[in-house]
């Protein structure tokens, strides 16, 4: 029978590959852009049940909260003409159907590999676990237990007892963020440092000068003097009165 787990799965599995089908059939770039952010969710569904929480919380995060908004407001503004993408796409199908095929048999390929090698492994997981392949003493297997105990609280770390195995229950997250932040410190702050000059020239990029705009340099206005910003001009205090006829004279 069927358990709940297996059951989600199945169904993150089914949504995802229908939204990932129809981000390459929809007509509208506006509703591929809406697919793909179903798949991505549904591919953080199915890593949540691989636990493999901080992946499934980063896609959530980067992929769907950032860039798929982005991109999805960038298709809204450019008003993209749809026919022009299409043409000549029959043209150059049966060179992507190859591509496309090769990369799914290096997949599967890998994939395939990868379970040969954990079936020995899970395998041998079982044999340690059952308590019928337990050949040691019952002293020895509780000097072992008592060893490992010990082991545990000395790291703080909270333990389970499954069978005759005392497994660690480690969190990913916790273990992945120490992990960056001290084997692997110096490649963080690069990619940090990368990021924000990338930052820095997009905003450079976009600030270009405009012959309608008006701006102040500060340098000149730390340079200003008192002498080039205003002048002095003599002046009588009283206006010469003017005679009659001169008036009349003016209005002729």
């Amino acid at each position: 029978m069927m358990d709940v787990q297996s059951a989600l799965f199945y169904a993150f599995s089914a949504v995802l590959l229908f939204a990932a089908f129809r981000v390459i059939t929809a007509r509208n770039p506006v509703h591929a852009a809406l697919y793909l952010v179903l798949a991505f969710f549904q591919a953080s569904g199915v890593w949540m049940l691989l636990k493999a929480e901080f992946l499934s919380i980063a896609l959530v995060l980067v992929y769907v909260g950032a860039v798929m908004v982005l991109f999805l407001f960038v298709v809204m503004m450019l008003d993209i003409n749809i026919d022009s993408i299409r043409q000549g796409f029959w043209k150059h199908f049966p060179l992507a159907a190859t591509i496309g095929a090769v990369i799914a048999l290096e997949l599967a390929a890998v994939l395939l590999g990868g379970f040969r090698i954990g079936e020995p492994q899970k395998q041998a997981a079982t044999q340690l676990v059952t308590p019928a392949a337990v050949s040691a003493p019952v002293d020895a297997a509780s000097t072992a237990l008592d060893a490992a105990s010990a082991a545990l609280q000395v790291a703080s770390q909270p333990a389970a007892d499954v069978g005759h195995v005392v497994v660690a229950q480690v969190s990913n997250t916790k273990e992945l963020g120490v992990l960056l932040y001290t084997q692997y410190l110096y490649p963080v702050q690069v990619a940090a440092l990368i990021l924000l000059v990338a930052l820095i020239a997009a905003i450079a990029l976009t600030l270009r000068a405009r012959k309608d705009s008006k701006y102040q340099n500060p340098a000149d206005q730390v340079r200003v003097k008192a002498r080039d910003r205003m002048t002095v001009v003599k002046m009588a205090a009283v206006k010469p009165p003017v005679a009659p006829a001169a008036e009349e004279e003016k209005s002729a």
